[in-house]
């Protein structure tokens, strides 16, 4: 029960978070009709309504009676910066006043939405500026799908483009919130939500063998993207230590089981560290790990962080690496850096003291 009647309703109740379903009962529990669900249902999340008030196919005393009894949490831009390249990397205010970044690359061919799914990351990578943030807490299905709505807007506003794909390559690991993450895509992909394609969302993940899995039973219809960054058990297990519960022989095993139930092809991403794993026997080992599912090698240039002491490898070897892998038949693009100069590239996603204060300005 959401609502026993409205003088005993709590305003606490966020209406985004309830299903069509469970609005219906809630209105039938005020004394409403309940097809106003799905006219409040579009409000929200085809037309990305955060204001009652603004629900204009609504009775004046329907609009005060949703006011009344339950809340929009919308998350809200509070600084944007633009680099020199055009990206645009926003922090946005949640409504307990924590903050997350999202982040707009624009291309060509493309404008990209980069979202977060937690606050913060519980994962420690030792080469992600996330991974030295605690994780506060899960973002909900609403607050991914605001960043997605709000970086929309600015693809329109800034470039005049609409917004062509979705990376969950933000702040936090989307696996961990997978519930959210799931219904923040169902809301997305909708023809009652967004209606944005699947295969235009990529999800990212460190490697959460038994969550991969469950996207293969679910039969995602998005892609997969593993952040992978050395094929070798020793070597990941140093910057990355999910990689001890989760080895490579179980991530292969759950990435055979995903390929068998979506035939999706997997994205592996890497990044090439000087003097870490840019030798031609970590292109050898990453190459016969691409053998295990069909799949192509994005190699990501590193960006450093004060944190860390990691650099990006050469360029030579970069050139060196990538042209091997090719030569073993891997699809392989080698990517570059997108928004350095305003700390909005790969990795480089951290809400710095001078974040906080902007926000809270």
């Amino acid at each position: 029960m959401y609502l026993c009647n409205v003088e005993k309703a709590v305003k606490t109740v966020d209406i985004r978070s309830l299903s069509l379903a469970q609005l219906k009962d809630a209105l039938v529990e005020m004394g409403e009709q309940g097809f106003r669900a799905k006219q409040i249902y579009e409000w929200l999340w085809q037309k990305s309504c955060t204001d009652f008030d603004e629900m204009s196919n609504l009775s004046k005393s329907l609009r005060e009676t949703l006011k009344a009894n339950f809340t929009i949490n919308a998350v809200k831009v509070k600084q944007s910066q633009i680099s020199s390249d055009k990206t645009i990397k926003s922090t946005f205010s949640l409504y307990d006043n924590n903050v997350i970044e999202g982040v707009l690359i624009p291309a060509d061919d493309r404008m990209t939405a980069c979202v977060s799914s937690q606050v913060g990351c519980s994962l420690t990578c030792k080469f992600c500026a996330t991974g030295y943030m605690d994780r506060k807490r899960n973002l909900n299905a609403d607050e991914i799908y605001d960043q997605v709505v709000l970086i929309a807007k600015q693809a329109e506003e800034k470039y005049g483009h609409p917004l062509t794909n979705i990376v969950y390559m933000g702040m936090g690991e989307p696996l961990l919130n997978y519930s959210n993450m799931m219904k923040s895509v169902d809301r997305i992909t909708s023809p009652d939500g967004l209606n944005m394609a699947a295969k235009r969302i990529t999800v990212s993940t460190a490697g959460i063998a038994k969550m991969i899995k469950k996207l293969g039973d679910d039969e995602v219809r998005f892609n997969l993207a593993l952040s992978l960054h050395a094929a070798n058990d020793d070597k990941r297990n140093e910057i990355m230590p999910i990689n001890e519960q989760n080895s490579l022989a179980a991530l292969a095993e759950a990435l055979k089981y995903f390929y068998a139930k979506t035939k999706s092809p997997i994205t592996f991403e890497y990044i090439v560290f000087h003097n870490f794993n840019d030798e031609l026997q970590d292109a050898k080992e990453l190459a016969k790990f691409c053998k295990n599912v069909p799949c192509k090698v994005n190699i990501i240039e590193y960006n450093p962080i004060a944190l860390a002491d990691f650099v990006n490898a050469e360029a030579d070897k970069i050139d060196q690496f990538a042209t091997y892998l090719r030569s073993q038949g891997v699809i392989t693009n080698v990517r570059r850096s997108r928004g350095k100069d305003i700390d909005a590239a790969c990795g480089q996603l951290a809400i710095k003291d001078k974040d906080k204060e902007a926000s809270e300005a």
